[in-house]
């Protein structure tokens, strides 16, 4: 669990520095900011905002996916919606039904965005802000009548009957505390059952809130990106060949085992993912190793005729599977049992290759009858079926 908190850490402040906490810090406006990149897309971020909105502590939150905030009332739909703007890239607006701590259910306007790097384009983060909706019971006119609320204290006695809607439409022209409204529900018995009995739709101001705020939280992290010198931005601005999908990350981060993805179609066929197992093995950062070719573990006593079999097969197009001496960050050598295959994507065309590596002591007997372990078949089967599913999803969004 620790070395799972340092990876989010690192993962936020190496991207905007350490001192991007004291300003967001700083925001009022009630908001998440996730890592596609880490296994489960966790929350690196909760404002001070989303913290006493929810009723969760940011130890309890940090490293846990949006998930938990979801119970029994939040509807599926909504839970698709946001997942398919998440494979897709791209922004959301959405009102949801999501659960505190102490487990009261409260709609809210839910406004996703995602951030590119200014490099290659790929996903760094999504944002998310939450802006909460008050919604009120529809009732029988009777009712009304009989549960009106004095809301003006000047004196004037002026009555106010509250209509059934999502927001409470007031005629003084002053803004109404939180608490008043709590106190007006606790006067009219709305429960919690009300709360939740039908969709409730954001008004053009919760609307223009979420969006403000939006832009003033891209604005921060454009802006300690740049002391970094890993920019963001806030919409694609990479031309060249498309990165690895946000949905795919997603997919590959749920692989426990160890291995890398490479792009054929890039110069130096580059790594483009690497598994969180594969960092641990070899010592080096995610960003280390991004854009690196397998080579860089080779070594001095690397076998040439090894690397040499590992080309042809790529050449070919065909699997293979081999024992190579590997170094580690750190210098200290390895014995590398390693399998790769060519992935292709719903077209059939080879999108990427995968290598998955297991530590071994690859004796001369083992180098004699080479194939690949059942889990390596078992992580090259999956990862597959990840990117076919991504290239299907990708190809119907298009047309």
């Amino acid at each position: 669990m620790e070395s799972q908190l340092r990876v989010i850490e690192q993962s936020f402040t190496i991207r905007y520095s350490t001192w991007v906490h004291e300003a967001l810090d700083e925001m009022p406006d009630s908001f998440t900011i996730t890592d596609p990149f880490i296994s489960g897309h966790p929350i690196v971020y909760a404002s001070r905002g989303f913290l006493e909105m929810s009723g969760y502590s940011r130890d309890e939150v940090i490293g846990k996916n949006g998930r938990v905030f979801q119970g029994p009332d939040t509807s599926r739909r909504s839970v698709m919606e946001i997942r398919e703007a998440i494979r897709e890239e791209r922004n959301l607006q959405i009102s949801i039904v999501n659960y505190r701590k102490d487990g009261t259910p409260f709609w809210m306007l839910f406004h996703l965005c995602p951030v590119f790097s200014k490099e290659d384009g790929r996903v760094m983060n999504f944002v998310g802000v939450q802006v909460p909706i008050l919604k009120k019971p529809r009732r029988s006119g009777s009712e009304f009548a009989r549960n009106a609320v004095s809301l003006c204290e000047d004196g004037s006695g002026f009555l106010e009957t509250v209509f059934g809607s999502c927001r409470r439409e007031l005629c003084s022209d002053s803004v109404v505390e939180l608490s008043r409204i709590l106190a007006l529900e606790s006067v009219l018995g709305v429960d919690d059952a009300e709360l939740v009995d039908e969709p409730c739709k954001a008004t053009d101001i919760e609307q223009r809130k979420a969006t403000t705020a939006m832009n003033n939280i891209l604005s921060v992290l454009t802006h300690y990106s740049e002391l970094t010198g890993r920019l963001v931005c806030r919409k694609r601005c990479f031309s060249g060949m498309g990165p690895l999908g946000a949905s795919l990350n997603i997919s590959l981060g749920r692989i426990k085992q160890s291995f890398v993805l490479t792009d054929p179609h890039l110069p130096g066929m580059p790594i483009v993912y690497a598994s969180d197992a594969f960092l641990k093995l070899t010592g080096y950062t995610r960003q280390e190793v991004l854009g690196q070719n397998c080579r860089f573990l080779s070594g001095p006593n690397t076998d040439c005729s090894v690397q040499y079999q590992i080309k042809e097969s790529i050449r070919t197009e065909q699997g293979c599977t081999v024992c190579i001496l590997n170094y580690r960050k750190d210098t200290s050598s390895f014995w590398n049992f390693l399998h790769i295959s060519p992935v292709r994507n719903a077209s059939g065309k080879i999108a990427y290759y995968v290598g998955v590596q297991i530590e071994s002591s690859c004796t001369n007997e083992d180098k004699q009858k080479l194939r690949p372990d059942i889990r390596q078949l078992s992580v090259v089967g999956a990862i597959k079926v990840a990117v076919r599913s991504s290239s299907m999803g990708a190809s119907t969004s298009k047309s």
